[in-house]
């Protein structure tokens, strides 16, 4: 028998989508029926300009982004307007996981369903309702 451990390696982009997709597909029909135009987009960090436009310093600090109009801000006049995003950043992710007690499957359903909660316009109370019931 061989005592060697198998490498373990960082989980990859594709691996952190598949587990936000898993998170999203337990949701409400009636959030999941909002979200089909949605782009999910796994990065390593959100880029520079992003980071200064909030006001971050350290990349490290923004795990999760929506960009894009609530759905309750949108208009029939929106039709030239960048699709929604959530954007999720794999790094910084991975080191929120690291300090942490909880799994990453638990960490990122938590920023995707605060992510989308922005998309809904949502409170945090609102979200931490959303996150209860589907996970």
């Amino acid at each position: 028998m061989d005592d060697r451990q198998t490498p373990r390696f960082a989980p990859t982009a594709e691996e952190i989508e598949a587990i936000a997709r898993g998170a999203m597909a337990r949701l409400p029909e009636a959030f999941r029926a909002h979200l089909g135009d949605v782009v999910l987009r796994v990065e390593d960090f959100a880029g520079e300009d992003v980071l200064a436009e909030m006001g971050i310093e350290d990349p490290f600090q923004l795990s999760g982004l929506y960009t894009g109009r609530p759905v309750g801000d949108k208009s029939v006049s929106d039709f030239a307007a960048m699709p929604d995003m959530i954007h999720l950043y794999r790094r910084a992710i991975l080191d929120e996981w690291a300090e942490g007690g909880e799994s990453l499957e638990t960490l990122v359903s938590h920023i995707l369903i605060h992510e989308v909660g922005h998309h809904f316009g949502l409170s945090d109370d609102d979200m931490h309702a959303l996150e209860a019931e589907a996970g």
